[in-house]
């Protein structure tokens, strides 16, 4: 058995870089986009310093993931990128073997507020849910809940998160 799996937040380095790759005769022109994604660590050393590294992964994303990308993702974007590892050589003009290895991605999700995607906002599709769809919604869940022991059952539209 094995498993080739790797899970990653972090921030986008620079705008995607989208191409067409010629498909077969039935596909036509398959869409890959192409990014750096940084993450971070911090840790103290043993004198209480702090201090951060950060490592760069190369991003790959086809079709349905690379219209996302093209359309949403923009450098600063906050990711999670969920995919697996591939490394890949090539020989270059000058007869040396290149190395360099990508993270494809199966799926990606955009972190952080909406006001740090820039490029969620140039969506003309999108609608932010109405208030009062979201009371209907919790005070349907509430009334269906069962409170067990001795617990109070608050007012739902007091508990609102804005």
């Amino acid at each position: 058995m094995s498993l080739n799996k790797v899970l990653l937040i972090g921030n986008v380095g620079k705008d995607p870089e989208v191409r067409y790759i010629d498909g077969n005769a039935n596909s036509g022109n398959v869409k890959v986009a192409s990014f750096p994604l940084a993450t971070s660590e911090r840790y103290k050393d043993r004198n209480g310093e702090l201090h951060e590294n950060t490592e760069w992964h190369n991003i790959v994303a086809w079709r349905n993931s690379a219209d996302i990308a093209e359309k949403y993702i923009r450098k600063g974007s906050q990711l999670f990128v969920e995919g697996k590892l591939r490394t890949r050589s090539w020989t270059d003009q000058n007869n040396n073997k290149k190395y360099t290895t990508e993270i494809i991605v199966d799926n990606l999700q955009m972190l952080g507020r909406k006001s740090e995607n820039t490029g969620a906002e140039q969506n003309a599709g999108y609608q932010k849910p109405s208030a009062g769809t979201y009371v209907q919604a919790k005070a349907e869940t509430a009334a269906n809940a069962q409170p067990s022991g001795n617990v109070q059952q608050d007012d739902v539209t007091d508990d609102l998160p804005f």
